[in-house]
């Protein structure tokens, strides 16, 4: 069994074998880190909380102070929703190719191994 976790790959697909493609370790951390993110709060059903809300954002500004409090917003899901990863950094810039767009980047270390990770992921905002 895999410390680090398995479960259904997202986005959903089929292997090679033809069944539904499983996920698991760093690519299924890295997989739910970005299911939290991309999800909006009331968006699942059982889980009215769930998620990480960044929608909320799509019409502020893109400057420091959205960027400050995306990064509250991002810190809090991923605490409370992926405890496989103790964070050691999150930090939103506006997108220097898009105005519009920010970049998330989240930097973590694998709780069950120490292993230090880093994913990104673009938001879309307001103009800045």
């Amino acid at each position: 069994m895999n410390p680090l976790g398995k479960s259904i790959g997202f986005p959903l697909g089929v292997g090679a074998d033809g069944r539904i493609r499983w996920s698991e370790g760093e690519d299924n951390i890295r997989e739910s880190i970005a299911v939290i993110l991309q999800t909006e709060m009331g968006e699942r059903i059982a889980l009215s909380d769930f998620g990480a809300g960044l929608g909320l954002f799509l019409f502020e500004p893109n400057n420091p102070a959205t960027h400050v409090r995306m990064v509250r917003q991002i810190e809090e899901s991923l605490r409370r929703w992926e405890p496989r990863i103790a964070l050691d950094a999150v930090e939103v810039r506006e997108d220097p190719e898009d105005a519009s767009e920010a970049i998330a980047t989240i930097s973590y270390r694998l709780v069950a191994t120490g292993a230090a990770e880093r994913v990104s992921l673009s938001i879309r905002l307001g103009q800045a």
